[in-house]
């Protein structure tokens, strides 16, 4: 095919504009991003900039109403007849049933819709959960710390009138490490689950020394009362001190590190501080390169004065100049006498003392500071459970 000069020329500007055009949009979309959506676990934001058919369009999703505004009306700015193509979670295929409770002890989250991709969290039954998407057997959901994940099965899916009801509705919690829930008020009759510290279900009667109880998928079980509390009481008797972190701390003494693990079944570092903390009825965020940001620091010389117990210590790498972003890899709990507890291998307790024996240089080396939560609990990330918006009584609704 022949091609003159004038249209060759012409060709190489309109092809020079198109690059120039899609380069400003792609500015735009990275500069939104950082603004609405620069931590991507607590937040969905993966748009681009494509050309079809001789028409530039923006195509992805996103969970941030505010920065798909103002992405549209930037790229407006730029390219007038753009096309949009963002869709925002959750999906109109989730129709109104964007709720949902975790009905198995334990869900595990995945980072992508597969067994095969890592597991990141872990959801505990009783948990209330806002469902983003699905694919196949699979939903995309946010817990209430804010992680993003994809689950299959363990949810029972529900619109926020219905989760409200169930809220409205008395509950238990677990309080022992490992339990079993039974078809009848009988230790010797058939087990309906196992379950497992920090499950709550609904509480349906009392019958001798066991607790009627129904899980969120509907089904009815027995649980002995030594093994759980009524949330009411459990909440109004927490004593949110550093003994009573370090305390419940200990009761998990030997639970195996499990990568993604937030529950007594197994955990990571920054899954035992959150779940310690929520037995304390606080909600705080999943992994320690979060939990950083929250809190009051006290202490970033290692020298421990200031350090009390239940304060959380972070451990990773240094900035410099070479590297300025510092990097935070992993938390424990102070426990006093200048000592931590942590999952590493299984949860154990190490030391800074390095003429203790429970001396850990490996540790030492690469710790950076740290902070307290106990008197920010209602600080940006630190929530207590009922003033939170998933757990709330009253002002629930399908589309917060």
């Amino acid at each position: 095919m022949f091609m003159s000069a004038h249209s060759t020329t012409l060709f190489s500007i309109m092809n020079k504009d198109t690059i120039s055009t899609k380069s400003k949009l792609q500015q735009l979309v990275e500069s939104i991003g950082a603004k609405y959506a620069p931590d991507r676990r607590v937040e969905v934001y993966s748009i681009e900039v494509v050309e079809y058919d001789g028409a530039i369009q923006l195509k992805g999703e996103t969970t941030s109403t505010a920065a798909l505004k103002e992405l549209a009306e930037g790229a407006k700015s730029i390219a007038p007849h753009i096309e949009n193509h963002i869709d925002t979670l959750p999906s109109e295929t989730i129709g109104e049933n964007c709720w949902g409770i975790v009905y198995n002890s334990v869900g595990n989250l995945h980072s992508q819709p597969t067994h095969k991709s890592d597991m990141v969290s872990q959801l505990l039954l009783g948990m209330p959960v806002r469902v983003l998407d699905k694919l196949d057997d699979w939903l995309r959901i946010q817990a209430p710390e804010g992680y993003i994940g994809w689950v299959c099965g363990s949810i029972e899916r529900m619109n926020g009138r219905e989760l409200q009801a169930r809220l409205q509705k008395p509950t238990i919690i677990v309080t022992c490490q490992y339990a079993k829930s039974y078809s009848k008020a009988d230790i010797y009759s058939q087990s309906v689950s196992d379950v497992v510290i920090g499950n709550i279900f609904t509480l349906d009667g009392k019958e001798d020394n066991f607790y009627k109880i129904i899980y969120p998928d509907g089904r009815e079980a027995y649980i002995e009362k030594q093994n759980a509390k009524e949330v009411d009481s459990w909440l109004s008797d927490i004593e949110l001190t550093g003994k009573s972190i370090v305390n419940t701390a200990k009761q998990l003494m030997g639970v195996p590190y499990v990568w993604g693990g937030t529950s007594s079944k197994g955990l990571d570092c920054s899954g035992f501080t959150k779940i310690i903390y929520w037995l304390h009825g606080i909600i705080i965020p999943r992994d320690a390169s979060q939990q950083v940001l929250c809190g009051v620091e006290v202490d970033n010389k290692g020298d421990f004065e200031k350090v009390q117990k239940g304060d959380l210590l972070f451990f990773g790498t240094k900035a410099t100049d070479e590297n300025t972003k510092e990097r935070v890899v992993h938390v424990g709990i102070y426990i006093g006498n200048k000592q931590f507890i942590h999952a590493h291998d299984y949860i154990r307790i190490n030391s800074f003392n390095p003429h203790d024996k429970l001396f850990d240089q490996f540790n030492t080396n690469r710790y950076l500071r740290t902070m307290r939560y106990i008197g920010s609990e209602r600080a940006i990330g630190i929530t207590p459970i009922l003033d939170h918006p998933f757990y709330s009584k009253t002002s629930l609704t399908d589309d917060e």
